[in-house]
Formats: C-alpha cells, sequence, structure tokens
C-alpha cells in the first residue's frame, strides 16, 4: 500500500502515546434555559481546550465508543492562521512549535505542518471511534490527497467508504488565479457501511392489477456509447405494434438476450409514438430490500452562504464566513447513527454539529449526544453561545431544547510518572475505574454520611472486625470483579490483611490497587485477589 512521507513524521507518528492526559474540568451546565454549576449529565459536552489533548482526556470513557466523528479541519489554504503548537520533544521541532502557518510563499514547510498536526489527532480519533461506527472530514484540494493517504494508513484502506463531493459554492468564483472556478469540496468517509436511502414505496402501484404487485417503470435507455459496448447498440422493434424505437445514441441498458426475455415475461411498457422510449416493470417483490444508495453527490441545496446565513441568523454578525450548512451535517450523521449514538467533533468551529445533532433530534424524537472540542478563545463566547441560541430558539425559530455541559481542560494526572494530586483523588479514582471496566456507570465514588446507598455487610476474605464501615477506597463492582484504590495522598498503602477487613462486597475476583502488598502470592490465588502496583500498573491511556 502506499504510504506518505513528510518531514517530521517520525516524531509524530507515536507522538498520540506522549500527550499528556489531562483531567476535564467542569465548568457549568447548561439546561432548561439556564446556566448553572450544577452538571446536568446529558452525555452532551462542549470542552475548551487542545483538541489534542482534549480528545485523550475523552480515552477512558469513549475509547471505542463514538458512533458517529464530523471534523472541518484548516484546509490549508495558505490564507487561514492555523497555530501549529504541539509539544513534540525534539530539537528538530523547535523551530516549528508555536508558529503561525503561512502563505506558502513565506512558509514552504505548511504541508509538512499541516501532517503533522493531523496525524497524532487521526490516532486519537482512530482510538474512540467505534468498531461500527464512521468518520466524516471535510478537506479541499489542498490537502485531500495527502488526507486520503494518512487516512489509509490510520483507518486502513479497507475501511474507506467513499470520497463525498459537495457543491459548497452556487456561483463561480472569479478570483481564482487558475481561472478556474473551485466550487466543491470533499468529505472522506471511513468506517462501516453506510445506511442508504429509505426507498419511496409511494411510487410503486398496480395499475393494470399484475398478478405480481405492485410496480414502477423503470429507465431501459443505456449509459454507454456504441464504441464502448456495441452489444446494447440495436433496433428495438414491438411484437405488437411493429414500431421501431431504434438506437438510442448510449445504447439499451440490457443485450439483445436479456430484452427478448423481458418481452416474453410481458415486462416492457412501449410506448405509443415513434419518438418514445420503452420502459421496463421494477416490481417491488424483486427488492432485496427497502435501501437505494446514498448518492456521492452530497447536499445539493446546501451551499457555504447558508452555513454564513445561518450565523448571521444567530448572532446577527456574520462572525464565520464560511461555516458548514447544518443540514449537511445532517445528511452525514444519519447515515450512520440511531437515535441514542454520540457525534463527536474536535474541531468545532462555530459549533455547527451540535446544532445538526439538536434539530435531527427534534424532528425524529432521538437523544443523540454531542460533543465538541474548540481551542480557540471563542469557544464559549461563540460555539456554546450558539448552541445555548439553538436550544432556547432564534431569528424567530423555536428552540430544539436540550442541555449540555461546559468543561476546561484541566491538570495533567500525571507528572513525569507520579500521580499529580493536585487534580484531586476523586478525580483518580475515576480515571482508575474507566481504565479497568470501560464502564461510564457503575462507579460509587465516595461514601460519606450523606450517601444513602446501602452498606454491604458480607466480608467473602477474611473480616477481623465485622464493625468496620466500608472505606472510601471501594471503586464498585463490574462483572463480578470488585474493585478498590487503596490510597492516600499523604502516606504509604499497603494491601495487607488489616485491608482486607475492610472489603465488603461479595465477588468473584477482587483487583486492588496499593504502594505495597504484604499477602503471599498462594493466599491471593486463593482468594482471586490481584494487587497492582500505584502508580506503576496505572494504566496509561
Amino acid at each position: 500500500m502506499p504510504t506518505l512521507h513528510w518531514i517530521g513524521k517520525e516524531k509524530v507518528i507515536n507522538h498520540h502515546m506522549d500527550v499528556p492526559f489531562k483531567v476535564l474540568e467542569h465548568s457549568y451546565g447548561f439546561e432548561n434555559g439556564e446556566q448553572s454549576e450544577q452538571q446536568t449529565n446529558s452525555g452532551n459536552k462542549i470542552i475548551h481546550g487542545d483538541n489534542l489533548e482534549a480528545l485523550k482526556a475523552l480515552l477512558p470513557e469513549y475509547e471505542g465508543k463514538i458512533k458517529c466523528i464530523y471534523i472541518d479541519p484548516p484546509y490549508n489554504t495558505g490564507n487561514e492562521g492555523w497555530v501549529y503548537n504541539d509539544n513534540v520533544n525534539d530539537p528538530k521541532f523547535k523551530k516549528w512549535l508555536h508558529s503561525v502557518v503561512g502563505k506558502e510563499g513565506e512558509d514552504l514547510s505548511r504541508h509538512d505542518k499541516w501532517l503533522c498536526m493531523m496525524y497524532p489527532r487521526l490516532k486519537l480519533l482512530h482510538k474512540l471511534l467505534a468498531e461500527d461506527g464512521a468518520i466524516f472530514i471535510s478537506i479541499d484540494d489542498n490537502e485531500q490527497a495527502n488526507l486520503k493517504l494518512i487516512c489509509d494508513e490510520i483507518f486502513g484502506r479497507n475501511k474507506f467508504v467513499c470520497q463525498f463531493i459537495w457543491k459548497s459554492r452556487q456561483n463561480k468564483d472569479n478570483r481564482n488565479v487558475n481561472k478556474v472556478s473551485n466550487d466543491h469540496e470533499y468529505v472522506f468517509c471511513y468506517g462501516t457501511a453506510l445506511k442508504g436511502l429509505e426507498r419511496d414505496f409511494d411510487k410503486y402501484s398496480n395499475p393494470d392489477n399484475d398478478p405480481r404487485g405492485s410496480w414502477q417503470s423503470a429507465n431501459m435507455v443505456g449509459l454507454l456509447d456504441k464504441k464502448q459496448r456495441p452489444n446494447l447498440h440495436y433496433d428495438l422493434i414491438s411484437p405488437y405494434t411493429g414500431i421501431n424505437y431504434g438506437k438510442p445514441k448510449m445504447g439499451w441498458r440490457y443485450d439483445r438476450n436479456t430484452m427478448s426475455r423481458l418481452i416474453e415475461e410481458d415486462r416492457i411498457l412501449w410506448p405509443k409514438l415513434t419518438d418514445g422510449r420503452p420502459r421496463k416493470k421494477q416490481f417491488l417483490n424483486e427488492l432485496k430490500d427497502g435501501v437505494t444508495g446514498f448518492s456521492s453527490i452530497i447536499g445539493e441545496n446546501f451551499y457555504t452562504r447558508d452555513g454564513t446565513n445561518t450565523i448571521q441568523q444567530i448572532f446577527d454578525s456574520r462572525l464565520f464566513e464560511f461555516s458548514k450548512p447544518y443540514e449537511l451535517i445532517i445528511d452525514l450523521i444519519t447515515q450512520i447513527t440511531d437515535s441514542n449514538d454520540t457525534i463527536l467533533d474536535s474541531f468545532a468551529g462555530s459549533g455547527t454539529t451540535a446544532h445538526a445533532v439538536l434539530n435531527l433530534n427534534q424532528q425524529d424524537g432521538g437523544n443523540r449526544k454531542f460533543i465538541l472540542i474548540e481551542m480557540e478563545d471563542y469557544a464559549e463566547t461563540i460555539t456554546a453561545e450558539r448552541v445555548k441560541r439553538v436550544i432556547n430558539g432564534y431569528g424567530g425559530k423555536f428552540g430544539t431544547g436540550g442541555s449540555f455541559d461546559y468543561y476546561e481542560l484541566g491538570q495533567p494526572l500525571f507528572i513525569e510518572g507520579v500521580l499529580n494530586e493536585q487534580v484531586g483523588v476523586q478525580k483518580i479514582r475515576q480515571y482508575v475505574w474507566y481504565s479497568e471496566t470501560q464502564q461510564k456507570t457503575g462507579f460509587t465514588g465516595f461514601m460519606d454520611e450523606q450517601d444513602d446507598m446501602k452498606r454491604p455487610t458480607k466480608n467473602p476474605v477474611n473480616l477481623v472486625n465485622p464493625e468496620n464501615p466500608v472505606p472510601d477506597y471501594f471503586l464498585g463492582k463490574h462483572n463480578d470483579t470488585a474493585y478498590y484504590f487503596n490510597y492516600e495522598p499523604d502516606k504509604v498503602t499497603t494491601l495487607d490483611h488489616q485491608f482486607l477487613s475492610t472489603m465488603k462486597v461479595k465477588a468473584e475476583q477482587y483487583v486492588v490497587y496499593a504502594d505495597n502488598c504484604l499477602l503471599t502470592k498462594e493466599f491471593m490465588t486463593k482468594h482471586h485477589i490481584i494487587f497492582k502496583k500505584i502508580p506503576r500498573d496505572i494504566t496509561r491511556f
């Protein structure tokens, strides 16, 4: 398989593994049209921060679970001011760090930088994408060839579904120095097969009471000239009227033998005029399913100006000149998602993807969730603000309803291999729970006097003191395995018989994190206990 090489590839090919895992800090929730400090727990998230680090932060909860990803990255036209600022720790990269990528005449390496920016982000997006999901990537001619090659490498050539074409301009653009009006863009799709479109069964009827059932007329003129398929070019004569319908310029759709069979089966609809074209009866019961193909020409009725006009309606200002129309995103996500799936956009911009999800849910009663990531300072004032206005209503349009939580990227969980206690013990515990179970639910959290959860009382191992309360170390139970995180910021913890006396949850297996272990291997094997050392054995995403 052809691969692409560029300056810096060897430095970024595994860079996604070196990106620090940072926690998400909840800023506010937006629900019922109002903002508050409370979390909505709706599953809808807007995250402000570098999208490389934010994607890494999503891994514990969402790895392999995102059904649909749509991204609209910088096209690298030379007129954009996107920033390459990934902290690749290599002296050769120092001149690239924190540099704005400009016109090619000013910066001959801008294509290399674009590839260095995109590659680790696509690697993390690949980790987040569900096995039965799909990713859609908008792009234009500046980088589409390069994008195809790196996507083949990351997602797999066998996962390539289509390169959609979107006619983004309705009118000609006369500004191009090459005198070519670039009126289209592309959307790459990688993943699983799409749903297609439901057939219009209303077109099928049975006006002549044909015993074979309902039918619709189908075209029989081909698409190939005589040089390509001479066997499709012949005179077609009605056996009933003797009318000769001649040879269409592009030939018939079927050869002579197939056409003779269709005539014998009384499948041909013969027009009375010589300049008419015979058509074929296509019976409803011959269809394999109720689905037809989704066209590779998408959004034929939605243009860039429609996205710009939507921004104008929402903000009463043209804040974004090239925002995608949300109807285009709806067309894409309906091809892969069901009513409860999650859609991720890590180049959120003005928030078009959330707008599409909210409108689609309103249309079909679904409960799809969105996750937006935006690194620029307008994440709050434009991205989140647009979502609020779509929820509440704007420009005379009724609101869609809905809610979301807004997050900032917080501190890294590990600093030089050691747990960063500044993030808080609770977030460390959540991370360990996700890393072990890949589950969003089931985590118990801390138990205090206000916790009304019933405390289990039976200890399956060795209860020294049955009056001891359940400590804070229990994380939860999953697949009949109980998880404990024996961690204290200011002291060394030990897995010993005294700690076992606090373990009251009955399970088939026990996973216990601690700084040290004083139990013998034989004892742990007998009682199905797995010891994991802090921080050595904590999974690194």
